[in-house]
């Protein structure tokens, strides 16, 4: 679902997804997802011995999502079957509000790991970063000789974002798919279904199992009136419907919402309205990878003779792949660059940008702060946010709308006209394709627990048997049983939280997400201290630097107080410690003067003591 796509080996910040108010970080289950006694830590990748036996039983079908379950996002399902092994999509999360400094999550390899030559391929749905965002991390881990398999626009954007990992992460081995093509991977079939989508190129999987044939429907939409972002090969799929299909794995990101999801045709109806009745410049905000919403806008500013310029590494990126394939089509003229703006009317252009979700890095943000080279709101402009907000961006998007309005721009959302369609089924449209696809078991996947336990509730309305759908949590092991029966195990596989902050993959624990925390709750309170190695007094005055906690100049009697209490703590501990214990006297201090802060101040800071011995 993510379709914010940034070309960065750090990518920008953006604002979080999790709702406000929420600021205790995850419980230690959280971070240790129901794993036994020896399981791995989150934030590794090992290759030690796997919690569950190495081979699984004979004639036995495991289905393990190891993201994707629990969130929107770290999209990663793996299908086992005795020797051979075959994964689905490999997404990164972004991070919650209460994770500081992380730039995303994704997903746990420590079940792979020491099945690693069992894996015969790995199959991309579609380019968005919730479903190959982990791919410069996870396969140099897998391994080289592991084939990738995707469409061309999807392969060619992972590829572009390849480039950028290419120090740490190197080439890839891909191999290109279309929607007819037949693959052979050990002992699954893999034939595809073309879906709409928002993003071209977007794909669903039919996996015939020695257990069953298994459908795992990627992001999907059902637009039977427009194929500008993916084609939904209806017959195709209507044919699964004579299989004997044993389960699918359905896209559960919009089942809370009622009705079918609007059509791209609809959507271009209302933007040719705005386009053609624009007096000023128009900037329209939306995603990098709503590559057919891309397509109409330059098709209806070429009807309307305007010219379009396109501002966002990451969307002139996209735009430029998709036109070498043939997804886009325009007149070179019609894209000009941003520094031939002035050579036109403003009614004469239309912007496109990043940033409609507020991001502080994109191009709507550094217009409205004036840190643009080129751009300035000017009053007559009318911004466009062409995307939904996503759930905890709303406090951003208000800002950026504020400065828009404050600056005498007009703004228009999605809310005013109908001029976003999600790339995600609705409830009607779930329905439809359980209708079509006559599965003897429903695996809601891709959503928080709410979202799947939602689909199955929508999916008993079409009269679907209560004990055939199939709600897992991460890690959970489904496996057939008897012919044509599958279980929720109580088993899991590691499916924990690995955290890649910078260049670190899974260095980052979770004591180092609670010291973080605190340094941006309470900052930090840094005592410098000389002590004589012999006497275990202290020399001199001890130095305090304050960051975030106190300011200096204005908190002098609290700091001498802090002062005498470091002195006296530190020559207390040490009067009959010989050899000083520097360690135990740091632990009295940060303990000591921790206490006292607080009582003085109700704040508690991270106490940092630096003895230097003398």
């Amino acid at each position: 679902m993510i379709t914010k796509t940034t070309f960065a080996s750090r990518p920008a910040r953006r604002a979080q997804t999790r709702p406000s108010g929420q600021t205790q970080l995850p419980s230690r289950d959280r971070f240790h997802h129901r794993q036994s006694p020896g399981k791995a830590p989150h934030d590794s990748f090992p290759a030690a011995a796997p919690l569950l036996p190495s081979i699984i039983s004979k004639g036995k079908l495991r289905i393990i999502p190891l993201g994707g379950l629990e969130e929107v996002g770290r999209n990663m399902t793996m299908l086992e079957y005795e020797n051979d092994i075959i994964i689905i999509d490999m997404g990164l999360q972004f991070p919650e509000e209460n994770m500081p400094g992380i730039d995303y999550i994704i997903p746990n390899i420590a079940y792979l790991m020491p099945r690693r030559k069992n894996i015969r391929g790995v199959i991309i749905t579609h380019a968005h970063y919730d479903h190959i965002g982990g791919i410069p991390h996870i396969m140099p881990r897998l391994g080289k000789h592991i084939t990738l398999f995707g469409t061309d626009i999807t392969l060619a954007i992972i590829n572009k974002r390849q480039e950028d990992f290419h120090e740490t992460s190197g080439s890839l081995k891909t191999r290109e798919l279309t929607n007819n093509t037949r693959l052979k991977l050990g002992v699954f079939e893999c034939t595809f279904f073309g879906v709409s989508h928002n993003v071209p190129g977007s794909i669903g999987v039919i996996i015939k199992t020695p257990a069953g044939i298994v459908v795992h429907t990627g992001d999907f939409k059902i637009d039977l009136k427009s194929d500008i972002a993916g084609r939904t090969e209806i017959e195709k799929i209507k044919a699964l419907g004579e299989k004997n299909v044993l389960a699918l794995m359905s896209d559960s990101t919009n089942a809370r919402e009622p009705g079918h999801q609007f059509s791209e045709n609809e959507i271009k109806t209302e933007l040719e309205i705005i386009i053609a009745k624009s007096k000023g410049r128009l900037i329209i905000g939306t995603f990098a990878s709503l590559l057919g919403r891309l397509q109409q806008i330059v098709q209806l500013a070429e009807r309307h003779k305007k010219k379009v310029v396109i501002e966002g590494r990451s969307m002139r990126s996209n735009v430029e792949i998709a036109r070498q394939l043939g997804y886009m089509k325009f007149e070179k003229n019609t894209i000009i660059p941003v520094q031939e703006i002035k050579d036109y009317p403003p009614h004469k252009v239309i912007i496109l940008a990043t940033g409609a979700q507020g991001e502080s890095n994109a191009v709507l943000m550094r217009i409205v702060n004036k840190e643009h080279k080129f751009l300035r709101i000017q009053p007559g402009d009318t911004v466009v946010f062409s995307s939904s907000v996503i759930p905890g961006n709303e406090r951003s998007v208000q800002y950026l709308t504020d400065k828009l309005y404050r600056d005498g721009a007009e703004v228009i959302n999605y809310k005013m006209l109908d001029i976003h369609a999600g790339g995600h089924a609705k409830q009607e449209d779930l329905k439809l394709m359980i209708t079509l696809v006559k599965p003897k078991y429903l695996i809601p996947i891709e959503g928080n627990h709410s979202f799947l336990r939602i689909h199955g509730k929508i999916a008993q309305e079409t009269g679907f048997p209560q004990d055939k759908i199939i709600i897992a949590d991460n890690g959970q092991i489904i496996e057939s049983a008897d012919k044509n029966e599958l279980v929720l195990t109580k088993e899991f596989a590691p499916a924990n939280y690995v955290f890649v902050d910078g260049l670190g993959v899974g260095d980052v624990e979770e004591i180092v997400l609670r010291d973080r925390q605190m340094l941006a709750g309470d900052g930090m309170f840094v005592i410098i201290v000389v002590v004589d190695s012999q006497t275990g007094k202290v020399r001199g005055s001890p130095d305090i630097i304050s960051r975030g906690f106190v300011y200096l100049r204005e908190s002098k009697d609290l700091l001498h107080e802090a002062r005498g209490r470091i002195r006296r703590s530190i020559e207390e501990t040490t009067e009959k410690m010989h050899p000083l214990n520097l360690a135990y006297v740091k632990d009295k201090i940060r303990e000591q003067i921790g206490q006292f802060l607080f009582l003085k101040t109700q704040r508690r800071p991270m106490v940092l003591p630096v003895i230097i011995e003398v």
